[in-house]
């Protein structure tokens, strides 16, 4: 079984601050993710939990942003419900309460269950689609690289003469293989389909764009512009393709629209031709680029120690992100 995927690397993962008492499915970049016990009548479980590791240029960072993991659990949980209230996809969330954690994987009473408060989704365990499925409304990060070679981005063809971060014609999804280490490799349309399949495709196209649409219309009445954000898909354990079985689209899981799998730019300072101000990770990509120039790091692991200033700046820009997103 392959259960919801998260982040991964080479490197080894530092471990949460508390160990809980369940089966851990996987330590990944950020989240934690652990196996409940099944109960009569349920779906396969999983519970994931958002720590606050915080990882760029694909390596984790040994100092943590002290609660990240709150902020992007509250972010990805109303986007959660803004999606299912628009009925835009179905998604793997079945609850964010500390209540439905067992108490025999962290007592009352004790730091571990005071930790876990607001950075637990307990989802239905699935069957990933090995594609990550991104929508690009600007000309930015690697799609800007290609597209200043060729003039497409992932065989997508775009009109000559655009700069860094103009707003493309219209919003483009640009499929990636997930990388079981390192960096995903953005491919075409159709290398996605012999993938996974054209149906499932063509699906995932359609949710993707329709999500990401949706999203950047709210987004911009708050201010914010979305450049381009990643989601991830999976089909539930009970609901996987096989030969025979009536095909159902798939659901959307992992984390959605956080600053973690997005590019947030304030609308009134934004101006094309050159990189934006953001209220994601950027800020601190910004700070190792200046320890790379300057010869002090070489993006390999371990990644170096941050000052209590990015810390402190980098939870800002993802605290404000979520004030203004989700007010």
């Amino acid at each position: 079984m392959v259960t919801t995927s998260l982040d991964s690397t080479s490197a080894p993962q530092p471990a949460s601050p508390f160990a809980l008492k369940l089966p851990l499915v996987r330590r990944g970049k950020v989240r934690d993710v652990y196996e409940l016990p099944a109960g009569a009548g349920q779906p396969n479980r999983l519970l994931i939990v958002a720590t606050d590791r915080i990882s760029a240029f694909d390596v984790i960072m040994p100092t943590p942003i002290d609660g990240k993991g709150r902020t992007l659990t509250q972010m990805s949980s109303w986007w959660f419900d803004f999606i299912t209230q628009r009925k835009l996809a179905e998604t793997h969330v079945l609850s964010t309460s500390l209540s439905d954690v067992p108490e025999s994987a962290a007592a009352q009473g004790s730091p571990a269950r005071a930790w876990l408060d607001g950075r637990i989704t307990i989802g239905r365990s699935c069957t990933v689609v090995p594609i990550e499925c991104v929508a690009r409304g600007y000309l930015e990060g690697s799609g800007w690289k290609e597209y200043q070679h060729n003039g497409t981005v992932c065989g997508v063809t775009l009109p000559s003469g655009l700069r860094q971060c103009d707003k493309l014609p219209e919003p483009i999804f640009t499929p990636a293989t997930k990388a079981a280490t390192g960096h995903d490799e953005n491919i075409t349309f159709e290398h996605a389909c012999d993938l996974v399949g054209m149906e499932t495709m063509h699906s995932l196209r359609e949710i993707t764009l329709a999500i990401y649409s949706a999203a950047a219309e709210h987004a911009l009445s708050r201010g914010i512009i979305i450049a381009d954000t990643k989601f991830e898909f999976g089909f539930p354990d009970d609901k996987v393709p096989r030969a025979g079985r009536i095909w159902v689209p798939p659901i959307i899981i992992d984390e959605v629209l956080t600053p973690d799998s997005s590019r947030f730019w304030p609308a009134d300072t934004f101006q094309p031709g050159q990189a934006q101000r953001s209220f994601d990770k950027q800020f601190l990509r910004e700070y190792l680029e200046g320890l790379t120039n300057a010869g002090k790091w070489d993006k390999s692991p371990p990644g170096p120690e941050l000052p209590p200033e990015v810390v402190a700046g980098t939870k800002a820009k993802y605290d404000e992100a979520l004030h203004r997103l989700c007010a």
